[in-house]
């Protein structure tokens, strides 16, 4: 995984109340795994600072810089999915309604709603939006199989020393070993729906 710790974090003005559960739920974990903050910064190659600031909601992490806390702290990046309204018992680990989606926001407006029950299943269905001009930054890999399915928009990406460039209705697929990074090349918001089997994102 390349290094992500010459990131700088961003600032937000505004956050939603899902929002600010990311950081507690850092926080949180880090805590139950008796780890200080300079411990996970350095065992997941960020700055003290920058999770620090991540912790209490002053910056949103991007997409590697999560995937690496989350590798640090024994956890998926689903663990750190939030929000959802209750769920009908009859609906429960069968239905996600569109309001009921957890949601993680990273640095720069990225957005991902998972779409498949939390932890359950064999494959983790995620939508993404992505404003124009945003990415993930530096490639990042996790374990299982992934494939991507562009909505709308364009999405431009790279899969070890290969790169592609989507359009609506282009689909790709890959090996999350291998490391993977992404962006929105286009003039409008990009609306990509992942696949990831076994779950491990």
């Amino acid at each position: 995984m390349s290094p992500v710790g010459d990131l700088e974090p961003e600032i937000e003005e505004e956050s939603s109340g899902e929002d600010l559960v990311l950081g507690e739920r850092i926080r949180g974990l880090r805590k139950r795994r008796k780890m200080t903050l300079a411990q996970l910064a350095e065992s997941c190659n960020l700055s003290t600072g920058y999770i620090s600031q991540i912790e209490r909601n002053l910056a949103f992490p991007s997409i590697p810089a999560l995937v690496n806390i989350a590798k640090s702290l024994g956890v998926t990046v689903q663990w750190f999915f939030a929000g959802a309204s209750p769920v009908p018992p009859d609906e429960h680990g069968y239905v996600i309604r569109r309001g009921n989606r957890l949601r993680i926001q990273y640095e720069h407006g990225i957005i991902d709603e998972l779409v498949t029950p939390k932890m359950s299943l064999q494959v983790e269905m995620i939508y993404t939006r992505l404003p124009p001009g945003t990415e993930s930054a530096q490639s990042y890999t996790h374990d299982g199989d992934g494939v991507g399915f562009v909505i709308s928009g364009e999405l431009e990406i790279w899969v070890g020393e290969r790169h592609f460039h989507l359009h609506e209705g282009d689909s790709c697929s890959y090996s999350s070993g291998e490391p993977h990074r992404y962006r929105n090349p286009g003039p409008g918001e990009a609306i990509v729906m992942w696949a990831i089997s076994p779950p491990s994102f």
